[in-house]
């Protein structure tokens, strides 16, 4: 099976099928015969839950970061790019190139030359009141030198409080709410599906505190396992968002999480009452269904540039079922590199499983003491 890389997946969502890195045949867990005996389904199951568990704030903060009114500097930066004009990997269009009204577009690349595409997302944006609007994006997402969309990310939020730039992103020190859901279709299919939301307080500093919440699970499921995984949880409060002198964004903070575990077809979204204020006491997104199978707390600090990521780091993990977690950023490794990010899952001394993705969410996780692959897209296990 061919496995796409563009970026780091793990994440916030599920699975659909244990498979091989070549050949398109299923690989079977240690002990023989194609059949997952319990130990390897639970040993299969640990690395792709926690995988889960680091994926979802990563994904969050991409999310978050494409949709925000950046620094002075780069707000100029959209401005002057306005035809899509190459810069750090990045182009804008407003409006996107279809010429629709209240729109932008998005373009980011792995080559510095802006040739060789991995996300185009296209934003439609209509405004409910002068702090207020609903956003409607379409995100495609590419493989290295590839100009067919190995996936798309669609999503719809709204968001409030907020006060605007001129193309309609929400301006970060002055603080917003926003709240929203998202599918992620591959082939054709509904293979993840997500919500959250994001509480951005004003700032004057540079500094944004933040809480968020977000639950999602994987459609689809694990046809080999027999199951589907999903996760929920956030940061209550304490999340930063800092603007650094170089016009880079960090977000910094530690990710709670339950993860959960059901039938294929067993799990699903629930609704509740959006938050204006942090510290987040009751999230609004939750999961029904499946059971619990353990809760993670996993600290982060992610950096972008114009919407890329630049840099990930995850240090003392605590893991439910004991085991540790430990990422880090490849030095010079270019974006499209598939060990641009690298992560081992371990119980004590033991290796559990290794994923390794580029910077734009896409890549594999190998589980060691059973030789399954899972393939990871856009930040989520899907295969």
């Amino acid at each position: 099976m061919r496995v796409h890389l563009i970026g780091l997946c793990l994440a916030t969502a599920g699975l659909a099928a244990c498979s091989g890195g070549g050949g398109g045949g299923t690989v079977p867990p240690a002990g023989g015969g194609g059949t997952t005996t319990q130990s390897s389904q639970a040993t299969n199951e640990q690395a792709v839950e926690t995988a889960n568990g680091v994926g979802t704030p990563v994904r969050s903060f991409a999310s978050y970061e494409s949709t925000i009114s950046n620094t002075a500097a780069a707000a100029a930066t959209r401005t002057l790019a306005a035809t899509g004009t190459c810069h750090g990997r990045y182009e804008f269009f407003a409006p996107d190139t279809a010429g629709d009204p209240n729109s932008t577009e998005s373009k980011l690349f792995y080559d510095a030359a802006c040739t060789d595409i991995a996300r185009d997302v296209v934003r439609i944006y209509s405004a409910s009141s002068a702090s207020a609007e609903t956003v409607s994006r379409t995100e495609n997402l590419y493989a290295p030198n590839d100009l067919t969309a190995i996936a798309t990310r669609t999503s719809t939020d709204t968001i409030a409080g907020a006060t605007f730039d001129a193309h309609g992103f929400p301006i970060a020190a002055d603080g917003f709410t926003r709240s929203g859901t998202a599918q992620l279709t591959i082939g054709g299919s509904k293979t993840i599906a997500s919500s959250g939301e994001l509480v951005m307080q004003a700032a004057a500093s540079g500094t944004n505190a933040f809480c968020d919440d977000t639950a999602g699970f994987s459609v689809t499921g694990s046809s080999t396992l027999a199951e589907t995984f999903g996760w929920a949880g956030g940061v209550s409060s304490g999340g930063t968002r800092t603007t650094n002198s170089d016009g880079s964004v960090t977000w910094t903070a530690t990710h709670a999480g339950t993860a959960y575990k059901a039938a294929i077809g067993g799990l699903s979204l629930v609704n509740g009452t959006p938050n204006a204020t942090c510290p987040i006491a009751t999230p609004e997104f939750a999961l029904a269904g499946g059971s619990v199978v353990g809760t993670y707390s996993i600290p982060v600090i992610a950096t972008f540039k114009y919407g890329i990521l630049t840099s990930l780091n995850v240090t003392n993990a605590t893991l439910s079922n004991g085991n540790t977690l430990t990422i880090s950023t490849t030095p010079g490794a270019l974006p499209s590199s598939t060990t641009f990010i690298v992560g081992t899952i371990s119980t004590g001394s033991t290796q559990l499983a290794t994923f390794a993705v580029n910077a734009f969410g896409n890549g594999t996780l190998t589980v060691t003491k059973t030789g399954a692959q899972f393939v990871i897209t856009d930040w989520h296990v899907v295969k």
